[in-house]
Parts: structure tokens; C-alpha cells; sequence
């Protein structure tokens, strides 16, 4: 079932490329957006992955760099029946995490140094499951997918403003001549934006509900977002705002609804997704899990930045 959506989802991206195509040049501005989109595709089957964790500076952490960061990702991965992920560390105030990979065995889970500090050992734990869920349902694939392609349409879209205006002759010239080279301009990344809208709001959910499942705390999950959604609407993501096509990897929005971010929203609402989660607790739906843990002392992260203890104010750098 994962297959057949991820080929609808590169048969509309590559469908966009060729609309936009013949918008700016004709049949033979489509052929030669087919090209591209096939290329694109192919890139972002086997590099989306390292693209998205590459945008946003995530930094590789090991077992000795991050020792219980490490040992919460792996304990979580085995619960859930999963390979142990490479985990990542992306240094912004921003609590936010992500996971990416083409399949759970080439798969990633990155968290921002602003999440450890403010979520609480079992919020975090809560954070990771939703991540692992995303990598058990393969979402991830479709998601980084997403983002890579839509990234690319948007590219597409502002090549034809700088080069589509010759609009070509004969067979090559655009039957709606400057109207469909607005039209494709314009409407493309909006047209890739919805579809992914589509894929990550269903997607959350159901993330969210084997996520509690995974960590056995539905109510550490729903703690999480109410924290993160708080925090995230204070502290500005830089990597994000440069980089909007990739906001549904995160498990809250990063965007700061900035320009025309706030007129869409790639995510459920987060009382919502809140709600869900408290319903499954009173329901007892997931399975009996330890006592809330005290939260962590984290590790020192590799390079110059070090990994906060949850609940500590700041980032400590080396002088």
C-alpha cells in the first residue's frame, strides 16, 4: 500500500512538472520539464534523505557523543520492532524534531538542542516514538519525496519568469502565452504545496497514535506538542523559513508564518492532535509503559556545540 502512494505522489510531482513545462514553453518546455522530473525523482529516491538533513545543518551524534540520546533512540527502535536510526542534532532555540530515510533500514531521526531543552526525558521519549512511527508506516519516503520535489517545482516556476517571457514559436509557444506562464508560475508551488498538506495531515495522526503506542505514554506525546507548539511560535527556525518545502517533515510546523507561510498549514491542528492523544489515554488503548523518568543529562554533542541538559536556558559553546 506504502508503494502504490509513493507512486501517485511522483506521478503528481511529475505531472506538475510537465503542467508547468507546457505552461512556460509549450510541448517542448513539457518535454523538457519530463527530463528534469525525471532526474528529480530519481535524485530524491535514493539523496532526499541526506538533502533534508543537510538543509537544516543536522550534526551526526554517536552512542559515546550522546549516550542517552542514543540509548532513548535505540530502546524506542526496539519496541517498535525497528533498526537502530542514525540519530542527528539540529542546534536551533526551536523545539522541533524529524525523521527521514527511503526505509527504516537508511533512516534518520533529528531533534533540535531547543527541544532537549525544553521537554522533560518522558516528552521527548514521546517525540521520538512519533518519529519511529513515521519510519515504521514509511512515511518518511514519501514525505522527503515531497519536499525535495516540491522544492524543485518552485525552482522550475522561477526559471520560466526569467526565461519563459521569449515564449518560443511555433510548436514550442504557449497557447495561453503570458496568462499560462503565470499561471505556471504562480500555481505550481501552490499546487505542490497542497499535495503535500495532504500527505501530512492524515499522516500525523496516525504517527501520532502508534507513536504513543511505541513509548506506551499517550499523555507524554500530547505534553510534547502543547510545549513544542508553544516554543515554536517563538523561536524562529532559520534553516526552515529558507527551506518552507520541507516544514511537513517536522512533527510541528517550523514556519513562522512569515509572507504567505500562515495562509497554509502543513500540519493538524495541534488541539487537536492533543485531544486524539488524551482520548486514547482515557480509552487505555496503548500499552502500560514505566513511571514518567526524571529528565536527562544529555551528552556533549561532536564538534563545538554541546548537547543541553533538559530544562537548562541556554546552548554552551567551547571558547
Amino acid at each position: 500500500m506504502n508503494a502504490v502512494k509513493t507512486m501517485m505522489l511522483l506521478a503528481a510531482m511529475t505531472a506538475l512538472f510537465l503542467g508547468v513545462g507546457y505552461l512556460i514553453g509549450g510541448p517542448g518546455g513539457a518535454l523538457i520539464a519530463l527530463l528534469v522530473a525525471v532526474a528529480t525523482n530519481a535524485f530524491a529516491w535514493w539523496n532526499s534523505d541526506k538533502l533534508a538533513l543537510r538543509m537544516h545543518n543536522a550534526q551526526p551524534v554517536t552512542a559515546m557523543g550522546a549516550p542517552e540520546l542514543h540509548g532513548m533512540v535505540a530502546r524506542l527502535a526496539a519496541n517498535a520492532g525497528l533498526p537502530m536510526p542514525a540519530v542527528y542534532v539540529i542546534d536551533t532555540d526551536q523545539p522541533n524534531a524529524f525523521a527521514t530515510g527511503r526505509n527504516p533500514d537508511n533512516a534518520a531521526v533529528a531533534v533540535t538542542t531547543g527541544l532537549m531543552r525544553t521537554l522533560d526525558k518522558g516528552e521527548l521519549a514521546g517525540v521520538i516514538a512519533h518519529e519511529l512511527a513515521h519510519i515504521k508506516n514509511r512515511d518518511t519516503l514519501i514525505m522527503t519525496i515531497a519536499a525535495t520535489v516540491a522544492g524543485a517545482i518552485s525552482m522550475l516556476a522561477q526559471f520560466g519568469m526569467f526565461f519563459g517571457s521569449a515564449q518560443g514559436n511555433g510548436e514550442n509557444r504557449n497557447p495561453l502565452g503570458m496568462i499560462g506562464l503565470l499561471l505556471g508560475v504562480i500555481l505550481a508551488p501552490l499546487a505542490a504545496m497542497l499535495i503535500q498538506m495532504a500527505i501530512s495531515r492524515t499522516r500525523e495522526y496516525s504517527a501520532d497514535r502508534m507513536g504513543a503506542e511505541i513509548c506506551g505514554q499517550p499523555l507524554w506525546l500530547a505534553s510534547a506538542l502543547g510545549k513544542i507548539a508553544g516554543g515554536g511560535a517563538r523561536a524562529q527556525m532559520e534553516s526552515a523559513e529558507r527551506n518552507p518545502a520541507s516544514a511537513h517533515l517536522f512533527i510541528v510546523n517550523p514556519l513562522a508564518g512569515r509572507r504567505f507561510d500562515g495562509l497554509f498549514t502543513t500540519h493538524p491542528a495541534v488541539e487537536n492532535r492533543i485531544a486524539a492523544l488524551r482520548a486514547m489515554a482515557a480509552e487505555g488503548a496503548a500499552r502500560p509503559a514505566p513511571p514518567r523518568p526524571s529528565p536527562p543529562r544529555a551528552a556533549p554533542q561532536a564538534r563545538s556545540t554541546r548537547i543541553p541538559r533538559a530544562g537548562s536556558s541556554g546552548i554552551d559553546r567551547r571558547r
